[in-house]
């Protein structure tokens, strides 16, 4: 390998730093921007039935509304009295883990459901979830 520059590329580079073009950046012209419509549920105290029973209705009412990211927020559980309870599991009766389980576990819901994903801190963090819904594509009358 030759580590000589031909006196053709040191001008080539003498032009180019001397000039006040500016390069255009291929990362940030190549990104595709994603939009979506978005709609939060805060399931802080709910029972695991009433939880259950809203994110349900929740995904479908969105869905039918055309929503592409619901932010659900289900809390840390950090406050949960099911420690008291032994024949309660700790981690499933906690909102965080039972309500993702739930969802997972609905053929229905999963139907209309594309993605799952971690919330970011500002939607809520640990206690918070995303779900990506499929594109509705039924016409309205």
């Amino acid at each position: 390998m030759s580590y000589k520059i031909s006196d053709k590329d040191k001008k080539d580079w003498e032009n180019f730093t001397s000039s006040k073009e500016k390069l255009p950046n291929k990362d940030f012209k190549n990104k595709k921007k994603l939009f979506f419509k978005s709609r939060t549920i805060d399931l802080h105290g709910y029972t695991l039935e009433q939880a259950n029973s809203s994110i349900e209705d929740f995904i479908k009412k969105s869905y039918e509304d055309k929503i592409t990211k619901l932010i659900i927020v289900t809390g840390k559980g950090l406050h949960s009295q099911n420690e008291n309870d032994p024949y309660v599991s700790k981690d499933l009766s906690i909102l965080k883990f039972s309500v993702p389980e739930f969802i997972k576990n609905n053929n229905d819901l999963m139907k209309i459901i594309s993605d799952f994903g971690k919330a970011d801190i500002e939607d809520g963090g640990e206690g918070a979830f995303y779900i990506y819904l499929k594109k509705n594509n039924t016409k309205e009358i």
